[in-house]
């Protein structure tokens, strides 16, 4: 069946093409997350698990979100390790940080991620898509205040 939301398919390909990467961003940062959480250790470990913890949830959350929107949109959403691999703009560390590098690697790739969402944001708006300027800009702003929290506990 066709689909028929006011938005042409070139516009829905447009977009789903932004959601795709955010979503591989997400996606990637969230297994970045769970890995951090199982990894870390110091004297801050509790504090640090319990708010890895709280990141991935959330991450795991959006990943399904993001993932609906571009089926919504009438495209397939990447799910692979490959796919995820070829789109997305989150580093990784060669090897497991201790706990302030994973606080610095984190705050990096959530900034990263903001700047994921504003490329989005643009091609969302452009196309008049409101259901998913909806959805990048709340991913946006979780990605700033979550990026803020970590800078604030960066900071000595």
């Amino acid at each position: 069946m066709s689909i028929d939301i006011g938005i042409t398919h070139q516009s829905r390909q447009q977009v789903a093409n932004q959601l795709n990467a955010l979503l591989a961003d997400t996606y990637t940062l969230y297994l970045q997350s769970h890995n951090f959480h199982w990894n870390v250790t110091g004297p801050k470990f509790r504090e640090l698990h319990l708010m890895f913890e709280e990141h991935y949830v959330e991450l795991a959350e959006a990943v399904d979100e993001i993932a609906e929107r571009i089926r919504t949109l009438g495209f397939p959403a990447p799910g692979t390790y490959k796919a995820f691999a070829s789109l997305t703009n989150v580093t990784e560390p060669q090897d497991t940080p201790d706990a302030e590098g994973m606080l610095t690697t984190l705050l990096t790739n959530h900034e990263t991620l903001v700047k994921t969402c504003r490329h989005a944001l643009r091609e969302a708006q452009e196309v008049d898509d409101e259901s998913s300027i909806a959805l990048i800009s709340d991913r946006m702003r979780v990605h700033e205040k979550t990026a803020w929290m970590l800078r604030a506990m960066t900071q000595h």
